[in-house]
């Protein structure tokens, strides 16, 4: 008991022992802050490339794709092994080009990753309905009723049959041309572009804040430029703006477009041909498995690969598991700062009351209760430190968007790039394991860094403790 009491009365009336505790619960808060705001990162950064690319993808080694992809696609849903697991399956056409339009009489050239999908089956596969911004959760590459009168302002729309009889031959003998039969009007041509091919940051006035501008409105004309399947020959067609698409992933949002499969595949003279096979399966747990048997089911003549999401994006989550525990390790040696400070307050506090320790000896204080006193000491300034390190950084955590926008208002910087990623707020991802170990990580460093001076006064002489001057 009395090694309590002591223990308590020192944690009390040691000023020192403040720093102690000051310097543990910054390390531990920083180290719980930056954890979740990186782990958040990472599970966003996840979310998006899994459902941007589906769990197994099935594609050739080149930009001529391969043929029959219906076909390729019913064979794998008649082996029973795959059937039982895979939920859905759609076929991709994807090809980089450019896109040309206009932003206030002003042409403007980007080039892009296009992407011909059919909609309801890309959406089977999870990552591009939810993505949308117009047709959420409905995919569709249909223009709404504004978009098309805006559209038929510059464009009006022509008929069928007025496209077949300019094409038809006149006859030699003067004769009228026949009519074609009657048929309904022809609707433009449609593209889903990334949110940030359609607008962008910019400040109207220095001193204010960073506004979204658009430059691409539902209805507006984009030219499409790229090569053909076969001969390599350039070709170009008009589109309608009919939606955006937003995964809150500059790299895609600022280079992806999405036009229909089947117009792509006629523009590029690739009729029935795709590039990848997107994959869904039913249980993550058989990804793997599902993997091997396609590998093995798909002829090697074929020139098809098979490769699940994380194959395809392995470097990166790598290089961000990486970079997640050196930042931890680096993080850990601010507590270990703070673990010397222990060590030096602990040997001040020996040297300072070796009187008193050898007074405790002499009243029958075992080595072992002596060096208990200064372990106990050592572990109350752990946990005291890491249970206020544990309030402050789970209370920033939970208010870190509102933390950034005032520090963004103090300083007149802005702190989060929201035009990096488009996020609406900084993502954060509270992990209780990697709570709780941080905590016991802080509370060993400020037992360990007591040993020593526990051990110097467990093997204090009693006799000599009490003659020191």
């Amino acid at each position: 008991m009395y090694k309590l009491l002591l223990c308590w009365r020192y944690l009390l009336t040691r000023y020192l022992a403040l720093v102690c505790i000051i310097s543990v619960m910054l390390g531990v808060a920083t180290l719980i802050v930056v954890n979740s705001v990186m782990a958040g990162f990472s599970t966003k950064l996840r979310e998006r490339l899994h459902g941007l690319l589906s769990d197994i993808v099935v594609e050739a080694r080149d930009f001529q794709g391969f043929a029959n992809p219906e076909g390729k696609m019913a064979l794998i849903q008649s082996d029973p092994f795959l059937s039982e697991r895979i939920e859905a399956m759609t076929p991709t056409l994807e090809i980089f080009g450019m896109i040309q339009f206009n932003c206030n009489g002003s042409p403007i050239a980007r080039p892009v990753h296009i992407i011909g999908v059919d909609p309801e089956g890309r959406a089977r596969v999870g990552g591009f309905a939810e993505h949308l911004m117009l047709h959420k959760g409905k995919p569709s590459f249909a223009l709404s009723r504004e978009a098309l009168e805006r559209n038929s302002l510059f464009h009006p729309p022509r008929r069928l049959d007025e496209i077949a009889r300019s094409m038809l031959p006149k006859p030699k003998d003067g004769s009228p041309v026949p009519d074609p039969p009657p048929s309904r009007e022809l609707p433009p041509s449609t593209i889903i572009v990334g949110y940030a091919v359609a607008h962008f940051r910019a400040k109207m006035k220095p001193e204010e804040a960073a506004q979204e501008v658009r430059t691409l409105d539902p209805g507006d004309d984009v030219w499409v430029t790229t090569i053909s399947g076969q001969g390599m020959k350039p070709v170009e067609w008009r589109c309608a703006v009919c939606d955006y698409f937003r995964s809150e992933m500059s790299e895609y949002d600022a280079n992806y477009v999405f036009v229909p499969i089947d117009e792509l595949q006629r523009l590029r003279g690739m009729d029935n041909r795709a590039t990848s096979l997107q994959i869904r399966i039913k249980d993550y747990r058989d990804l793997h498995a599902v993997k091997e048997r396609l590998q093995s089911l798909l002829p090697a003549h074929w020139g098809l690969s098979v490769h699940t999401w994380e194959d395809k994006q392995g470097p990166l989550l790598a290089a961000i598991s990486i970079e997640k525990g050196i930042l931890n390790v680096l993080l850990f040696m601010i507590i270990a700062v703070a673990g010397f400070g222990i060590l030096a307050i602990f040997s001040m506090i020996v040297v300072e009351k070796t009187r008193d320790i050898g007074i405790l000896k002499a009243l029958g204080a075992s080595n072992t209760g002596v060096l208990n006193i200064f372990l106990t000491y050592g572990l109350l300034l752990g946990v005291v430190g890491a249970m206020l390190g544990s309030f402050f950084g789970v209370y920033i955590t939970l208010n870190i968007n509102e933390i950034e926008q005032f520090l963004t208002r103090w300083t007149g910087h802005e702190l989060f790039d929201r035009s990096v990623y488009y996020f609406n707020e900084i993502p954060t991802d509270l992990n209780v394991a990697s709570l709780l170990l941080i905590n016991v990580g802080a509370i060993a460093i400020a037992v360990l860094f007591s040993v020593l001076p526990a051990l110097r006064a467990a093997l204090l002489h009693p006799v000599r403790a009490l003659r020191y001057e």
